[in-house]
């Protein structure tokens, strides 16, 4: 069973990305400065890779959080949450945050992205501990 509540975190997780940074399209394109075509369209997207990373990096850490939880205590639907929205919040967005300022990008890049980490780790603890 633990197998499953991982894939369907993990599915949570990637689809909540989804709907983040297609609301924020635009001014995370602006943010992380992908040029645009004369179409507002990024120049020279079009490769599944990243989308295939993605998948897998959200498979990776939906796993991780299982055995986590597992090893910590973590079995309700309020602690999963919570547990998900702390790890989003207080590991990945501060690695998050060094990332984008020693080449000087600009703070909302991390704004935008640490939201997505914190709400997406924590819809994924939510699952992990409901399924």
């Amino acid at each position: 069973m633990g197998i499953l509540s991982v894939i369907l975190a993990a599915v949570v997780g990637f689809a909540y990305g989804a709907a983040h940074y297609m609301t924020l399209a635009k001014p995370w394109m602006k943010a992380a400065g992908i040029r645009l075509d004369e179409n507002g369209k990024p120049m020279g997207g079009g490769s599944a890779l990243p989308f295939v990373l993605s998948a897998i990096a959200m498979l990776v850490v939906a796993g991780f959080m299982r055995h986590i939880f597992a090893m910590s205590g973590i079995d309700s639907a309020g602690k999963g949450l919570l547990s998900g929205l702390g790890i989003g919040l207080f590991f990945i967005t501060p690695w998050t945050m060094i990332n984008n300022a020693y080449p000087g990008r600009p703070f909302m890049l991390t704004v935008i992205d640490g939201a997505y980490a914190t709400i997406g780790c924590g819809l994924m603890g939510l699952v992990l501990t409901l399924f």
